[in-house]
């Protein structure tokens, strides 16, 4: 072998040389739009616990030659034959090391794990001091219904459609947990739809809630808070998944992680329990869950009319959500006289406390000593059972 072969082997096994290949402006495109979304995360301090590990994944992802999510005996990928892999002598362990990690998002481990973190960290004083926070939590689940028809209209099949609706609800690990039953093929654009969303909410939401409310009901002030006893806090959770439970069963493993991590919560018996799920564990899984759904934004296999169609659909849910929530506030507002701030409606998607800051942010433009952020809580919590109990409607109807 001379010098010549030398270089132009070392040249072809490069990633430069990748980069000039078929698809490789398919993966520079992706590296570039995890360099925005650092960007948003850094800069702009746009959900950064969310952005920056899925910012990461997608640039571990597309980078030439990656070999981080190869999957050698199928361990999630449905196209790769697991019995012609062993027969071949391949080995499980030889799979890229968050392709191992994504058997966590697939199996639905990591949704259950984060939603006993969520559970541990939610007060649900405030939805309990206000029942009326149902019912925004519940309207402003509209945009999965809204995406789940329009899906149809697009040729997406009933479950993928009913995949494709519950990016609606603001929630990643519920959008992952129903896609995985009803269109793991859709997992990987479904997945990053979900949480790029929810971490763009404060670009989102703003300007949904300023078009559609007056700059009076922008600045109602709302009663303080009634004071909700320790054992109310302590029945709620066991009382909502039991009455969940015997409707939509399938809500079971969400809403059931939920529930346990808020009971740590407020029992006052197992603090390291609580403290373990909220921060800790919460932490951890975190960082894989975000890795991993980065990672499945390979430029090859992302970048279809598909995708784009997914992408498009789950920024109509969201915005639906958006409208539904503030819509209904605005109905309660004329039921009560001017009692209720419509801006609130808004946080009844179930990002947690996203939304809910937002609210707060918004109201605060107009009257800087208005605090809407507890009364926003309420229907915020209210959507994360929300979501799950839609999740656990459109399982009934297609799992």
């Amino acid at each position: 072998m001379n010098i010549g072969e030398v270089l132009l082997n070392l040249w072809e096994s490069s990633g430069l040389y990748a980069l000039f290949g078929a698809d490789g402006w398919k993966n520079l495109i992706m590296i570039l739009v995890s360099f925005v979304f650092l960007y948003l995360a850094i800069k702009k301090k746009f959900e950064p616990l969310l952005l920056v590990p899925i910012a990461f994944g997608i640039l571990l992802a597309n980078l030439p030659g990656s070999q981080i999510m190869t999957d050698t005996v199928g361990l999630t990928d449905t196209t790769v034959s697991t019995a012609a892999a062993e027969a071949a002598g391949a080995h499980w362990y030889e799979s890229g090391v968050l392709r191992l990690l994504y058997t966590g998002v697939k199996s639905s481990i990591f949704p259950c794990l984060i939603f006993l973190g969520i559970g541990a960290m939610t007060d649900f004083g405030p939805l309990l001091s206000n029942p009326v926070s149902l019912l925004l939590g519940s309207a402003a689940q509209l945009g999965i219904y809204i995406a789940f028809l329009l899906a149809i209209a697009f040729g997406f099949t009933g479950p993928e459609a009913a995949s494709i609706g519950i990016i609606g609800g603001a929630d990643g690990p519920t959008s992952i947990f129903v896609t995985t039953m009803l269109a793991p093929n859709l997992l990987a654009p479904i997945a990053l739809a979900a949480y790029s969303y929810m971490a763009l909410i404060p670009i989102i939401q703003p300007p949904i809630m300023k078009a559609l409310t007056t700059e009076k009901e922008r600045k109602v002030k709302m009663t303080q808070l009634k004071k909700v006893s320790k054992t109310e806090k302590i029945i709620f959770p066991i009382f909502v998944l039991v009455v969940s439970a015997l409707i939509l069963p399938d809500v079971i493993p969400l809403l059931g992680m939920l529930m346990l991590g808020n009971l740590f919560k407020e029992c006052g018996v197992t603090d390291r329990l609580s403290d373990t799920a909220q921060n800790a564990l919460t932490n951890i899984v975190t960082i894989m869950l975000g890795l991993c759904v980065g990672a499945t934004a390979n430029g090859k296999d992302f970048l279809t009319v598909k995708t784009i169609e997914i992408v498009i659909l789950g920024l109509v849910a969201f915005i639906f959500s958006t409208v539904g929530g503030v819509l209904f506030g605005k109905l309660l507002y004329a039921l009560t006289k001017g009692k209720i701030n419509p801006l609130i409606g808004s946080a009844g998607v179930s990002a947690v406390p996203m939304a809910a800051r937002v609210s707060q942010k918004v109201g605060s433009q107009y009257d800087p000593t208005n605090f809407l952020l507890m009364h926003a809580m309420g229907p915020n919590v209210a959507g994360v059972i929300g979501s799950a109990v839609a999740a656990g409607f459109l399982l009934s109807l297609f799992g």
